[in-house]
């Protein structure tokens, strides 16, 4: 292989590697989110911060401890590592609030890709900002420079602030999934049609669109998507290949029916199987109680109070969740303690409510940590060996 002037064998290795992977993709799918674990796992939200927080342990999203967190966790063999995405924070005239740092989600995918050699690398798309065409060629692009291991988070968006700086409207709830599944049919024709074509709707004016090159995935790019509402579920059920659940409630059995009545939806109605994941935050300590002392710490006696208010008066504004009601209570106590369920305690206890979501059906899990770099090294250090003995996962043996 050619090397530019001043190039080392160690620069070009990662190259080389996925030269070689190419030759394959033809008769292998390269995109781990399908292998054979039963519960798959992931990274969320390190592009970002993740927690409602003060505290000074807060994760600081900058390029080198994105990058670190993600080796770790692909050399620990995780299937996934999701961004989210965001272009503004939660507070008005307050631009230097944490949560106005966010890393762009294809760029930073991109970056990770070449960085990586095991794990499924994912952007976060806004539909509304985002044209078709922009993301057909991006996520193309990650596909190739990743070896086939892209996948494409997507959503329809739901903070008002961030459509106002692009000023364009918000739609209301229902419509907004009108828009997303032309916006994504469109993408998947760009992806896969050979020839140049027009579109003409409410939406969308293309004229001899096309995009090249395509995805080298031999079944495109996968999508996943959160959804809560009967609308965004429908959505998902019919178009994704792993819908993203919050889940409600605190044990299997509350979960399971949350679970199947998704598949159920996705088999009957449209035909498919579906992958159903979760969020959840972790806070893995030595004992329960350290563990206990450490979410209360972060998330109530160092909550970012305004902020959080700030969140939930617009999920409320523009979600259709009523002030006072007990889902937008429940939706805040989970928003202080991170982005999704709450799995707190020693490595045996996490390990067991890991059990529990896949017996309830879940596929895979997605995980955010107040910081990244100290939590997926206790993770895989102290709970993957017990997933492993459970049967849950299989020995991940490192790329070399």
């Amino acid at each position: 292989m050619l090397r530019w002037p001043g190039q080392t064998r160690a620069a070009v290795e990662p190259i080389l590697w996925q030269n070689k992977l190419l030759m394959n993709l033809s008769t292998n799918n390269t995109n781990p989110l399908f292998n054979d674990n039963k519960l798959k796992l992931g990274t969320f939200c390190s592009n970002t911060i993740a927690n409602m927080t003060i505290v000074p342990e807060q994760w600081r999203p900058t390029w080198a401890n994105c990058l670190e967190a993600a080796c770790l966790a692909d050399q620990a063999g995780l299937e996934a590592i999701v961004p989210i995405a965001r272009w503004k924070g939660y507070l008005d005239d307050k631009p230097d609030h944490p949560s106005n740092e966010v890393l762009d989600v294809f760029t930073w995918a991109a970056g990770l890709s070449q960085a990586t050699r095991y794990s499924s690398i994912l952007a976060t798309s806004h539909a509304p900002t985002m044209h078709p065409l922009i993301v057909a060629k991006q996520c193309a692009t990650i596909d190739a420079i990743s070896g086939g291991r892209a996948a494409l988070n997507i959503v329809g968006g739901w903070n008002r602030r961030e459509f106002d700086m692009f000023g364009i409207d918000l739609l209301e709830h229902d419509e907004r999934y009108v828009y997303l599944e032309e916006w994504l049919k469109l993408l998947r024709q760009l992806w896969s049609c050979p020839q140049e074509f027009d579109h003409s709707s409410k939406y969308f004016r293309m004229k001899k669109a096309i995009s090249r090159p395509k995805p080298i995935q031999p079944d495109g790019i996968p999508i996943m998507n959160a959804a809560q509402s009967l609308a965004g579920i429908r959505f998902s059920a019919k178009n994704s290949q792993i819908g993203l659940l919050g889940l409600r409630g605190d044990s299997p059995e509350e979960w399971a029916p949350q679970v199947g009545n998704y598949k159920k939806m996705a088999r009957e109605e449209f035909g498919r199987d579906i992958q159903i994941w979760t969020n959840a935050s972790v806070v893995l300590r030595d004992t329960t109680q350290e563990a206990e002392d450490f979410l209360r710490y972060y998330s109530e006696e160092f909550v970012d109070v305004e902020c959080l208010d700030s969140i939930m008066e617009t999920i409320s504004a523009e979600n259709n969740v009523p002030k006072g009601s007990p889902q937008l209570a429940f939706m805040r106590k989970r928003m202080a303690t991170g982005a999704g369920y709450p799995l707190v305690g020693d490595a045996r206890r996490i390990a067991r409510e890991l059990e529990g979501m896949s017996r309830a059906g879940i596929n895979g899990v997605i995980m955010t940590w107040l910081d990244y770099i100290d939590g997926v090294e206790r993770f895989a250090r102290e709970i993957l060996p017990l997933l492993e003995q459970a049967g849950l996962r299989k020995p991940f043996a490192k790329t070399a």
